[in-house]
């Protein structure tokens, strides 16, 4: 079975240890909730699984592809897709050219459009702004385009970054619950990082809480909700 394996893995900022020592994996076709406080280290194993930062040791692989010894082009093609907080659209293209962009390297043009219309299906706003420049959008349909231009590359492995900062409550429901669809509509494997700790653990099969830099809790989603300590710390009561 294809799952996303990480093992002792370790990474410095300079004298700082962002990432201490972290293992888990995650099955095929499961959404993964990191949470934790801001530091934690969590947008750091983002940056890092998709080739933008280097590891200082540890391992790191998606089925045989190992994350750690490829550029961020190169694991798009391996089927890993990185939505990078705030930057994963570019603000002077329209919503048309955005899509296409995240189709760059796919040669079978015919499937592009198929999974265009798919994106267009599942975010219908973007449907009705497709001539519209990236930069004209809400924050809720820049990152729903965000999500489209990643899924436009036809990934198995998607790697979310707060989908939820700064939206309204309404936009941020929408946006988890089209996560949720699309792991089970597109058979993904998401990594999806979330300072909304309640919000992604609902949507979510499983959970890993990072405090530090190093992993504190592991488990079901529904087990990690229930714990008091997790509860206490990242939940709120």
């Amino acid at each position: 079975m294809m799952s996303l394996r990480i093992s002792n893995l370790t990474v410095d900022h300079g004298a700082i240890r962002a990432l201490d020592d972290v293992s888990f994996e995650i099955a095929r076709g499961q959404l993964c909730a990191v949470i934790g406080a801001n530091g934690a280290g969590k947008t750091t194993l983002l940056r890092t699984l998709s080739g933008l930062k280097s590891a200082t040791s540890g391992s790191a692989h998606w089925n045989e592809t190992n994350l750690l010894h490829g550029k961020a082009e190169q694991l798009v093609r391996h089927g890993v897709s990185h939505v990078s907080e705030g930057k994963s659209v570019i603000a002077e293209l329209s919503v048309k050219e955005n899509l296409d962009l995240g189709a760059l390297w796919r040669r079978n043009k015919k499937e592009s459009a198929e999974t265009k219309t798919f994106i267009i299906e599942t975010f219908p706003r973007l449907g009705e702004r497709l001539e519209q420049r990236a930069d004209t959008l809400s924050g809720g349909e820049r990152q729903m385009l965000a999500i489209g231009r990643a899924l436009m590359s036809k990934p198995e492995l998607l790697l979310l970054d707060e989908p939820s900062l700064g939206l309204a409550p309404l936009v941020v429901a929408q946006i988890f619950q089209a996560i949720r669809d699309l792991t089970t509509s597109m058979g993904l494997t998401v990594l999806l990082v979330e300072q909304n700790a309640m919000g992604a653990l609902k949507i979510a099969d499983t959970g890993v809480v990072f405090n530090l830099g190093k992993v504190v809790a592991n488990d079901f989603a529904p087990a990690l909700i229930a714990d008091p300590a997790v509860r206490a710390a990242y939940l709120g009561y």
